[in-house]
């Protein structure tokens, strides 16, 4: 139903993050169930029609003509019932696609938003150290140095 959001989470990279399997699972699910509601829709119009075909035989008797006409009324109406659910059934399902798509990349930029923003962290922190480290060395080999007998020499 969705590729888009799905395929990108292959390629996340650290810790593999991207869709997580509850939100696949979901996602079949939800897909399963659509699928039934197409599938009971269809045979309802498919069934319908086949009534209002057999309805419409010509007969005689007066009452049994109005009943027959009552029937592919009924019938009729059934199919445009089993057709509106359809076209609502297409139009959540493009909803469906369009927004699903945009919260499952929202969550995804979230996180690696959240996961970039501790890593850069941690490597300020790293060059704070090492920045530290390096002063106290150099403090260490100047006072080596100006204390040597090297200096005194000339070197």
């Amino acid at each position: 139903m969705n590729k888009g959001g799905g395929g990108g989470g292959g390629a996340g990279g650290a810790g593999g993050t991207g869709p997580t399997a509850a939100a696949a699972a979901a996602a079949a699910q939800r897909q399963k169930a659509l699928m039934q509601r197409v599938e009971t829709d269809i045979s309802h119009i498919v069934d319908n029609f086949s009534h209002l075909v057999n309805v419409s035989r010509v007969n005689e008797p007066t009452v049994r003509n109005t009943q027959e006409a009552f029937m592919a009324e009924m019938r009729a109406a059934r199919m445009v019932m089993a057709a509106d659910s359809l076209l609502k059934l297409v139009s959540e399902l493009k909803q469906t696609a369009i927004f699903a798509g945009f919260a499952s990349l929202n969550d995804h930029v979230d996180q690696r938003t959240s996961e970039f923003n501790h890593q850069a962290q941690k490597t300020n922190q790293l060059l704070a150290r090492i920045g530290d480290d390096a002063a106290a060395a150099l403090k260490e080999l100047e006072s080596h140095y100006y204390s040597s007998s090297q200096r005194s020499l000339g070197f």
